[in-house]
């Protein structure tokens, strides 16, 4: 695991129901080299929903229409998100949710994300399974990672990448060393249960 190359992403919405019409309206994304966070390397880009994005869901997001008028669309950023991602392992929060809203796009812009996906939801499960909360704030807590840019997708990305960093020797702990035996054990936790 420590030997791979990681794209951690994570995706700002209109809603949490991508089979009921909710769209992208941001991707970012952070790259992982040879254990370290590059942070540099990174994805952001704002995108244009083609829908109204509901009152409700601005305040946790951040973004206005007005931010994401004119932007380029899902048929223009997947295909970008997914050359930034190509030949690496993904990683996510709750990954479920956003590989959802990822493939629901796959036909209509020609992108398949078949690459081995880790989700550190999972994985927190896996090492801390006596932990109430497995949420990304309550994570970082725990080992001691600062939260900036809460619910900016570039910035939940970051996080989720520390976080990941700090998973992987405490899953070598486990005897979880491959990637394999990560994606495996991962599906034995009662989250993997959670579909979107």
């Amino acid at each position: 695991l420590a030997d791979l190359s990681y794209t951690v992403f994570d995706t700002e919405t209109t809603g949490l129901d991508p089979s009921k019409g909710d769209e992208i309206i941001q991707i970012g994304a952070a790259r992982i080299v040879n254990g370290k966070l590059r942070r540099q390397e990174c994805f952001e880009q704002l995108v244009d929903p083609q829908r109204p994005i509901p009152a409700a869901s601005i305040p946790i997001h951040g973004i206005k229409p007005e931010m994401v008028a004119g932007q380029p669309t899902i048929d223009a950023v997947l295909p970008a998100f997914h050359a930034f991602a190509q030949d690496t392992v993904l990683v996510a929060h709750n990954a479920a949710f956003d590989m959802r809203f990822l493939e629901l796009k796959q036909e209509r812009t020609g992108v398949r994300f078949d690459q081995p996906v880790l989700d550190t939801l999972l994985l927190s499960a896996l090492v801390h399974p006596q932990q109430e909360s497995h949420q990304l704030e309550a994570i970082a807590e725990r080992f001691d990672v600062a939260v900036l840019g809460r619910h900016t997708a570039l910035g939940d990305a970051m996080v989720t990448a520390e976080v990941f960093l700090k998973l992987i020797p405490l899953l070598a702990e486990k005897g979880i060393h491959t990637l394999g035996q990560a994606r495996d054990a991962a599906q034995q936790t009662y989250y993997a249960r959670i579909r979107y």
